[in-house]
């Protein structure tokens, strides 16, 4: 019997462990918008989104948003690019969330598609021409 519970209890570990590991594809977000909005109130509405996630948004050049999250001793750097027409959000890099080739840690993806939703509401609430 006390054999039987070391096995399941190494069992339990090695399934533990692989699900830390696991990664997934990294998300780039390209999104299209109606006609309506303009420049600044796709940049605002970007802005408003990053600080209501606790993302540190500074615009890097006209028409592109450099955007970081961190959560404990994790990093995610991303970079927007907006226009009137649509925005599209790319991974730029990451700190300990298992980036590489191509795939990443699924808490990335959750923090951009959260972000892109967030971004999305704010738009839709404000008026168009």
């Amino acid at each position: 019997m006390n054999r039987m519970i070391k096995w399941m209890s190494t069992f339990a570990v090695i399934v533990a462990l692989a699900g830390c590991a696991r990664t997934v594809a990294i998300d780039n977000i390209q999104t299209s918008l109606g006609s309506g909005h303009t420049v600044e109130q796709v940049k605002t509405a970007i802005f408003k989104a990053g600080i209501a996630r606790q993302w540190i948004m500074n615009e890097a050049e006209p028409g592109v948003i450099k955007a970081r999250q961190q959560s404990r001793d994790h990093i995610a750097e991303i970079r927007i690019s907006y226009s009137k027409s649509g925005y599209s959000i790319h991974y730029d890099s990451s700190l300990n969330l298992s980036a590489a080739a191509g795939k990443i840690h699924p808490n990335y993806n959750r923090w951009v598609r959260n972000l892109n939703k967030d971004i999305q509401v704010n738009l839709s609430a404000l008026p168009t021409k």
